[in-house]
């Protein structure tokens, strides 16, 4: 007697936040093992700058000069190991379950079109022209509002010091979203490192990531169906 045992479906590959990972990290490494005059030199001809695109002949100009595209490569560029590992960090946290429930290739989108958008939000926001705009925090900004459109009853982990000890608690990332993002609000104006840091990009791509996640909710659900044989 035989009996037919059904192929053992095998997992998606999810290949966008892993391959995103590892080309963030080899552009700063790479842009780190040149010398100061050469680094400074890449991060000018690849970084987006304040000012620039603040009339519609400048915009003009860089969809055919290719000046627009710096609003993509800036995303690329870091300007220590702080600033890359912060945004690793969250591009890990959450990126992986978006990806996961998007796929890759609309990952992939939410995170080139998301920083572009925090970008060129940046560039018009700051007053001060010839501002360097470089780094993947409104990139990542996009996924953080994605991930809260997606699962917006998902609770995060947090680890809080109470006296001499480390306590792990969950929390609604709802509520931890919502203080980060009125964190963001403040630091607009007033707060660490103001003027240094483009906090006006993180709410453009916090904002772009949840309308993104919301207009592409029909397409997602699609996918989730196919996914799973219904």
């Amino acid at each position: 007697m035989f009996v037919a045992i059904p192929p053992r479906e095998r997992a998606p590959l999810h290949w966008a936040m892993p391959l995103l990972f590892v080309v963030l990290w080899g552009c700063f490494v790479a842009a780190s093992l040149l010398p100061g005059t050469q680094q400074r030199r890449l991060l000018l001809e690849w970084g987006a700058l304040s000012g620039d695109l603040r009339s519609w002949p400048a915009l003009v100009a860089s969809l055919y000069d290719g000046h627009l595209a710096r609003l993509v490569t800036a995303l690329f560029l870091h300007a220590d190991w702080t600033h890359l590992i912060g945004n690793l960090l969250f591009l890990l946290i959450f990126g992986a379950p978006a990806e996961r429930v998007m796929g890759p290739w609309r990952f992939l989108a939410l995170f080139l079109l998301g920083g572009a958008v925090a970008n060129l939000a940046a560039v018009l926001s700051i007053g001060t022209p010839d501002r360097l705009i470089i780094g993947a925090s409104g990139a990542v900004s996009a996924l953080i509002g994605a991930y809260l459109a997606l699962f917006p009853g998902a609770r995060l982990g947090l680890v809080l010091p109470l006296g001499l000890f480390l306590q792990f608690v969950k929390m609604p990332a709802a509520v931890l979203i919502g203080v980060w993002a009125a964190l963001q609000v403040l630091y607009t104006f007033i707060g660490p490192a103001f003027g240094a840091v483009a906090w006006s990009a993180h709410l453009a791509g916090f904002a772009f990531g949840g309308a993104f996640a919301l207009v592409s909710r029909a397409g997602i659900q699609r996918r989730l169906r196919r996914k799973h044989g219904f």
